[in-house]
């Protein structure tokens, strides 16, 4: 049999950043984000051939090792081994797993979309629909994040993992006790449609390492830095806000508050701007942009704006003259999935 599985990747709207610790644990957190129709992708092969190969295809690397209860953590694949590791231990294999696995994701690492927390959590419901695990969405999406942050020390949030298994629109709320809480949000269809038609979603060329920033951001708050802890203090707030926005409709004021929050994403930690993305910001805004942010840590990696969707040529010729590319998007309902491949199917 073969086992496929697919989890979007996500746009994070408004709070990002209060997901982080020790923040989210010192005040608490609350993001909210939403899912596209961009995806991380893992396919597992059982064998009896004695051996683990992970390929991970965009990435052009292939690492092949014996069949064994732990893999090494060296800096080659770490992502995808870490989960193998953590399965083993949690589910209480004793016969190692011998297995091919591929994996690949429509836009480049360090894009700002979440692409390594999607890539695990991809990974682990690709697991779960070979050996039957128990995972439900709560729980797939904690384990993630304990494999990133905890078993692999990857410096992030929190968000990422769970706006990857639930997918669609969430307000995530992040409590002190650690606790978190999805709630799904109920937007109609032509707030959504007038979203995507408002939105421009835009690669700056870059990726980039958002380990650094976000390392800066926690020493920051570590420190009790009050420029950074109250600029985090009022993304989240703007999260409420914009959730607000966004249910009633009102994507002018929506758009507008995206501005704000930038601004205040800036204030969290230096390295979150850079000459080049405030060149292309700036364009954007003299172009008729409402407002728009870097996604994710920031550094690089994809920004989105948001205009009134008569002028959006307009910003989309804007954008052209950086070296970076426009991508199209659409936002998705669903979170990540898994189905089973009979392998006679494929004759």
């Amino acid at each position: 049999m073969i086992y496929r599985s697919k989890a979007p990747l996500r746009l994070g709207l408004a709070g990002g950043g209060s997901d982080v610790s020790p923040y989210s644990e010192l005040y608490g957190g609350a993001v909210l984000n939403a899912t596209i129709d961009q995806y991380a992708y893992c396919t597992i092969e059982e064998t009896s051939a004695g051996t683990i190969i992970i390929n991970a295809a965009d990435l052009d690397i292939r690492k092949r090792y014996p069949s064994a209860l732990n893999l090494p953590i060296d800096g080659h694949l770490d992502l995808h081994k870490g989960v193998y590791n953590r399965i083993v231990r949690k589910f209480r294999i004793t016969k190692p797993l011998s297995f091919k696995m591929t994996t690949y994701c429509d836009v480049p690492p360090g894009s700002g979309l979440g692409t390594s927390s999607t890539m695990v959590v991809a990974i682990l419901k690709a697991f779960a629909e070979w050996l039957n695990l128990p995972l439900g969405d709560y729980d797939m999406a904690y384990l993630a994040y304990q494999i990133e942050r905890i078993d692999l020390g990857l410096s992030g949030g929190k968000q990422d993992q769970y706006a990857a298994t639930f997918g669609g629109f969430n307000f995530i709320e992040f409590s002190k006790d650690e606790r978190v809480i999805v709630n799904p949000l109920r937007i109609k269809r032509w707030v959504i449609d007038e979203l995507e038609v408002s939105m421009v979603l835009y690669y700056t060329g870059a990726s980039r390492s958002s380990d650094k920033i976000i390392k800066e951001q926690q020493e920051n708050t570590r420190k009790g830095k009050k420029q950074s802890v109250e600029a985090t203090h009022r993304i989240k707030q703007n999260s409420y806000i914009m959730k607000e926005h966004l249910l009633k409709g009102d994507i002018i004021q929506f758009a507008k508050a995206l501005g704000k929050d930038w601004e205040n994403k800036k204030g969290m930690a230096s390295s979150i701007t850079n000459k080049h993305i405030e060149k292309i910001y700036e364009a954007a805004i003299k172009s008729g942009a409402y407002g728009g942010k870097v996604s994710g840590a920031g550094g690089g990696g994809f920004m989105f704006f948001t205009i009134d969707p008569a002028k959006r040529l307009n910003l989309i010729n804007s954008l052209n003259r950086f070296n970076g590319k426009v991508l199209n998007f659409h936002f998705s309902e669903n979170g990540c999935h898994g189905w089973k491949i009979n392998e006679e199917w494929k004759q």
